[in-house]
């Protein structure tokens, strides 16, 4: 088989399966292997690779499963936000308080957008005191679906407060949809990732 037809089949197979199945690499060692039609029949016969296909795309069908995965990304990148120094403070009323809601946000907006296998959830929230925590974005084309946030805010007399709130490509992410406020100190919080 030659190779540039080898590589599109690869970058294929990458590519529909979101890099999740890689090729099995007896598949390439029957092509290119000198007996073609021996190979060819092979290959059409070989019914495990076949069934682990299937079986795979069976598993992974599941919206509640690809649901349960971007929830868990969800909260890992919020405590890379937080950073050493703000996590131990506010992570008990994180957990109890604004996670719960932040997973009502993402089941309500996926589930309406039905396109939850093709979503892809960003991996790096920004540091100092930058606002994002992680955006949804859709698989196919990129473009951001929901961002959610958190604002350090400074109120007269109170301290400073962490704003949790989101935004949605309904509205071209202008308005901001509150999830929960945090409170930290009347002193000045670190910086984020710190």
């Amino acid at each position: 088989m030659k190779k540039w037809l080898q590589r599109i089949v690869v970058i294929f197979v990458a590519f529909i399966t979101f890099g999740i199945i890689s090729p099995n690499h007896e598949i390439w060692d029957l092509l290119e292997s000198d007996h073609s039609t021996d190979s060819k029949s092979e290959l059409t016969e070989n019914t495990d690779l076949n069934n682990s296909i299937v079986d795979y795309d069976d598993k992974h069908a599941n919206v509640d499963e690809r649901l349960v995965e971007i929830l868990a990304v969800a909260k890992e990148q919020s405590y890379i936000k937080f950073g050493a120094r703000i996590a131990p403070v506010i992570s008990e009323e994180f957990d109890e308080r604004i996670f719960p809601k932040m997973q009502e946000v993402l089941e309500s907006e996926l589930s309406d957008l039905k396109l939850t296998k093709y979503i892809s959830i960003t991996e790096q929230p920004s540091g100092d005191y930058s606002e994002k925590i992680f955006h949804i974005s859709d698989g196919t084309n990129g473009k951001d679906l929901i961002r959610f946030h958190v604002r350090t805010e400074k109120r007269p007399l109170e301290g400073y407060y962490y704003n949790f709130h989101y935004h949605t490509y309904e509205d071209r992410f202008v308005a901001h949809h509150d999830i929960g406020d945090i409170y930290w100190s009347k002193n000045t919080p670190p910086k984020w990732l710190s």
